[in-house]
């Protein structure tokens, strides 16, 4: 057998395990419209860059027919190749959307790694007292009405850990949907706000023609990396999609 035979079989198995880890990343641990304010792209792209790259080359370099210590090489390279992605895996999987957040004007997609064990275990409801791992959930947040929490909330959130990151305030998504749609900005009003978008906002109306137009509404969607445009439902506070487009 040829090194690049060799490699390229080494190639095939790796794409099987790449499209099952791409599935798990996209359909389940970062779907859709959510993904891209997650920066799912870029870590799926390291990811594969270590399952498709890495071992078949390393193969091509070493691989030589006949060679004593091919057998060891190829294990070793195996088995560098196992760590190398299970610890993407696990990078990613901790990184994954837990919680997208609706609290006053807002959503805030909240990663599993955002949240102190300590504070999940402090949610009253028990869906909320751990991290999801079939996707994240949309829930809503309301601000404590005890003065000592409040000045506790504020002071943590100078700090940088606002009433998204404690799921203690976490309530069904419900409870605030109206509160937050009454914030929300119409398609319309937010393009005259920020023209830049105006080509967004125009091939995603085309791309749903069955959306009436005066029927979706715009909100803030934040997360720790960046902030897009969150498409809502005016009627129903469901998220129905993102834009690459900073609202702020």
């Amino acid at each position: 057998m040829s090194r690049w035979k060799a490699a390229g079989i080494h190639l095939s198995a790796n794409a099987v395990i790449a499209t099952l880890a791409l599935a798990l990343i996209f359909l389940v641990w970062y779907p859709h419209p959510y993904s891209q304010a997650a920066g799912a792209g870029m870590l799926a792209l390291l990811l594969l860059g270590v399952d498709l790259v890495l071992g078949p080359l390393l193969t091509l370099v070493v691989y030589k027919a006949g060679k004593k210590s091919l057998r060891f090489d190829l294990t070793i390279i195996v088995m560098l190749q196992i760590a190398a992605f299970a610890y993407g895996l696990h990078v990613v999987a901790q990184a994954r959307p837990a919680f997208i957040v609706g609290a006053v004007d807002r959503f805030v997609l909240v990663a599993a790694n955002e949240l102190a064990p300590t504070d999940i275990a402090k949610a009253s409801n028990p869906r909320f007292n751990h991290v999801p791992w079939t996707g994240p959930l949309v829930v809503g947040a309301k601000l404590p009405s005890e003065a000592s929490e409040v000045k506790a909330l504020v002071f943590s959130g100078l700090a940088g850990k606002d009433v998204e990151k404690f799921p203690q305030y976490y309530v069904p998504y419900a409870d605030v949907a109206s509160a937050l749609l009454a914030r929300a900005t119409p398609l319309d009003t937010f393009v005259r706000k920020h023209p830049t978008a105006s080509a967004m906002i125009d091939a995603w109306r085309q791309a749903h023609p069955a959306q009436p137009a005066d029927s979706v509404v715009a909100l803030p969607l934040n997360s720790r990396t960046q902030a897009v445009t969150a498409l809502v439902d005016r009627h129903t506070g469901a998220i129905l999609d993102t834009l690459a487009f900073d609202p702020w």
